[in-house]
């Protein structure tokens, strides 16, 4: 194999021009330079803690075909980006990035010539990242979706063009500085068209901030966001998930997955920062610890469309006006929350399918078009604003256990309000101030 050791700019923009060099290995940090085209078959690694900085308003590293990038941090401006792909090849092959860490979007595309590929990331950290300016966006439920720290989209209408993926260990952001715009992307063509097949989505600490600006109706983000065409075996958010600005959800299903599990904290503090939102097909959602949000029209866990077998939650608290704790409007077969639903607001506005809607802070909300077999709460639904319900069914719950009672606390607020639904209330305990 032929490797050679760079130091320098020069050593390095001469390595990745020659192709018959195979693997450039990267000692210390190089600066300032230009944008590396890797060539097919090549690998990027780094020696001890290697950093590559590129210079400013230029894109880092695009790989094409079977490229490795391993043990290294790229620094371009965080509006570009860190790591590319070529779209003049049939194929990327293989493409791996493993234990890299960016300043800038991480962005793998299907698009121009290429109709497949696979993609392996293994302990990737996007340390900031800025794509509010990125044009490409997915569309649907009425609004568009800002692209990611890390983006893997597959854009070929063709339903026949399936790339493939193995995600480990992606993270994004910190509390202080959390990336801007999604946090974690993973997209196909659209309901038809080319597909993303994933067998393992795993992401640790999540923190993004999409800068949106309050009252856009039309776009959004997400912490991590399965977006559609994306068919995912199974997510699993093992560190904590945060967004902090407006219409940032934070964990986003447009897809189809197999089972999601949150072992972390999930938290939203912008206004409609939902925490959990579905509207596509999951077979089970195992939310492992809190899910709390604080911004107008921030509900805790909503299934707007698609199907959901079975949701599992330990704790769901929401702060403000508009937020509703659980909020279905489609069939869900097995709803478990293991302790409390509590809401602290009255009513406000929230964002609805890309439309400003007047909402109230329900604890648990069953819509038209909602239906739910089995509800089992192990703590209490309570309700502690003006003018809400704790229990608002307008859907059918065919069967309900609430081991510790029905709240409301607020003025003017109602305990169970059942309009043209129904709801089976035989041993539980309701409390109405």
């Amino acid at each position: 194999m032929n490797v050679v050791i760079v130091s320098t700019v020069e050593e390095l923009v001469n390595a990745a021009g020659n192709q018959a060099i195979e693997v450039i290995r990267v000692r210390g940090k190089i600066m300032d330079s230009p944008s590396l085209n890797l060539s097919p078959g090549q690998q990027l690694v780094g020696e001890g803690d290697s950093v590559i900085e590129f210079k400013r308003g230029v894109d880092g590293i695009e790989v094409c075909r079977d490229n490795k990038i391993e043990g290294l941090t790229i620094i371009v401006e965080s509006s570009c980006r860190a790591v590319l792909n070529s779209s003049n090849v049939e194929s990327f092959g293989t493409i791996s990035l493993i234990n890299v860490k960016t300043i800038g979007e991480i962005q793998i595309l299907a698009t121009g010539s290429v109709r497949s590929g696979h993609v392996v990331a293994h302990n990737v950290n996007v340390i900031e990242a800025d794509t509010r300016e990125r044009q490409d966006r997915p569309q649907g439920f009425g609004v568009y979706v800002l692209q990611g720290a890390f983006t893997l989209w597959n854009q070929q209408t063709d339903p026949d063009v399936t790339i493939t993926a193995h995600l480990i260990g992606l993270s994004a952001g910190t509390d202080e500085k959390p990336v801007q715009g999604s946090g974690i992307f993973v997209s196909g063509a659209g309901d038809v068209g080319g597909r993303l097949e994933v067998d393992m989505l795993e992401t640790g600490e999540i923190y993004s901030n999409g800068g949106i600006k309050q009252g856009t109706p039309d776009v959004i983000t997400g912490g991590v966001f399965v977006v559609y065409g994306a068919y995912v075996k199974k997510v699993v958010n093992r560190g904590p998930v945060t967004t902090y600005g407006v219409n940032d959800m934070v964990l986003d299903n447009w897809g189809i997955v197999n089972e999601w599990v949150a072992e972390d904290r999930i938290t939203s503090h912008g206004p409609s920062g939902i925490g959990f939102v579905n509207f596509n097909e999951i077979g089970t959602l195992r939310i492992l610890s809190d899910i709390e949000t604080y911004g107008i029209g921030a509900r805790g866990f909503n299934l707007y469309d698609g199907s959901l077998e079975h949701a599992h939650f330990k704790r769901i608290v929401t702060h403000a006006n508009a937020a509703v704790g659980i909020q279905v409007s489609r069939p869900l077969g097995m709803l478990v929350v293991h302790e409390d639903i509590e809401t602290f607001g009255g009513e406000g506005e929230s964002l609805v399918k890309g439309v400003i809607k007047q909402l109230a802070a329900d604890g648990l909300s069953v819509q038209e078009g909602g239906k739910i077999d089995k509800v089992e709460i192990g703590g209490r639904i309570v309700t502690n604003g003006q003018n809400v319900r704790s229990l608002h069914v307008q859907g059918e719950i065919n069967a309900i256990t609430i081991n510790g009672g029905i709240f409301s606390k607020g003025p003017g607020a109602k305990a169970v309000l059942v309009e043209g639904g129904k709801v089976p209330l035989n041993g539980i305990e309701i409390h109405e101030q």
